[in-house]
């Protein structure tokens, strides 16, 4: 009784608990990256940072390619279409911790193409701030603030979301931001990324 139970509770979110007890296993960057995939999908309700049971609409035209980013040796944070549409621009990107080896492919792509790959060194904090979302005029998002080296706060934050081994993975991975420079473009990034990492 108290396993069916548990199969459909729901944190204070709406997140399902049975979903959230796999994170727990979860120790490397390849198995993150699965679960992401899966809660992509539609196969989880559960994604560690994500404080609602699903992605928001805007994901949904894109979630497909993040899966397959997710299963090529990366482990997605966040990201968005390019759209332009009354007041609003973006610039398509995706952020993501990975290991070096993707890395290096994906600060490759941007020596052979347009779009443009910023990485954060494991242990090296680092800032530059490049508008990537702009409402009615006033800059609304920017990538270029490294994730590592992560703070104590956010190393508990991640292990209380998943569990303490993947915290300290992540606390020593590669982060890359890769977005595409060209304000509404939404059919270069993501396949081009997909591509890098899997001649690497």
């Amino acid at each position: 009784m108290s396993e069916a139970r548990f199969t459909t509770e729901r944190d204070s979110f709406g997140r399902l608990l049975a979903d959230r007890e796999v994170w727990r296993q979860a120790s490397t960057i390849p198995a993150a990256g699965e679960l992401t995939a899966r809660w992509l999908e539609g196969n989880s309700q559960y994604q560690p940072g994500v404080f609602a049971p699903g992605f928001d609409e805007e994901t949904a035209a894109i979630a497909g390619e993040l899966a397959r980013l997710n299963r090529n040796g990366l482990f997605t944070k966040e990201s968005q279409p390019g759209l332009q549409a009354g007041g609003l621009a973006q610039r398509a990107y995706v952020t993501a911790f990975c290991g070096p080896e993707a890395a290096s492919a994906l600060l490759a792509l941007s020596a052979r193409t347009g779009l443009v790959t910023v990485v954060h060194d494991p242990g090296e904090a680092s800032s530059v701030s490049i508008p990537v979302t702009v409402q009615d005029e006033d800059v609304a998002t920017l990538l270029g603030s490294s994730e590592g080296p992560v703070g104590e706060d956010q190393l508990r934050d991640w292990a209380a979301e998943t569990n303490e081994t993947l915290a300290l993975v992540l606390s020593d991975a590669w982060y890359v931001e890769i977005f595409d420079p060209v304000w509404g473009r939404n059919d270069v990034l993501l396949a081009a990324v997909l591509e890098a990492l899997q001649s690497a």
